[in-house]
């Protein structure tokens, strides 16, 4: 082999394994947004997994593994562990998050709040930092 052509085998090469790297980063960046596995949750809890991932993952799912989130991380321990604060945080809204007894139906709404009890606390909290303590409990 001639030197002239190792640079285009080796860029080959190159080009292939970052493919490859970025097909890993990529399959490993969309299993971090599924929070709980669906084998055992309920036909209610797929449906607010889908309906959470739809209308609440922009601000409570990080976009990519380790990134930050603009609203905190939900969990089993969300509004206290109480169904009626988390109904009342999701219908009528905060000061920072939208209401959405517009957007969602009653039923929705309570789909969600079923999902968001099964995702282990674990899971949830590593997202939810933020350098310098400015994130929401």
């Amino acid at each position: 082999m001639t030197p002239q052509n190792k640079p285009k085998n080796g860029g080959k090469f190159m080009k292939n394994a970052a493919l490859f790297g970025l097909f890993v980063l990529a399959a490993s960046a969309q299993g971090a947004t599924a929070q709980q596995p669906g084998g055992n949750l309920s036909d209610q809890q797929k449906m607010g997994r889908q309906v959470f991932a739809q209308s609440c993952g922009v601000c409570h799912l990080p976009p990519t593994l380790g990134a930050k989130t603009y609203g905190p991380a939900l969990n089993k321990d969300a509004g206290g562990g109480d169904d009626e604060v988390m109904r009342e945080f999701i219908t009528n809204g905060t000061p920072r998050m939208p209401a959405f007894k517009y957007y969602l139906k009653p039923d929705q709404i309570e789909a969600i709040i079923s999902y968001v009890r099964t995702v282990a606390v674990q899971a949830a909290a590593a997202p939810a930092r933020r350098a310098g303590g400015g994130g929401e409990p």
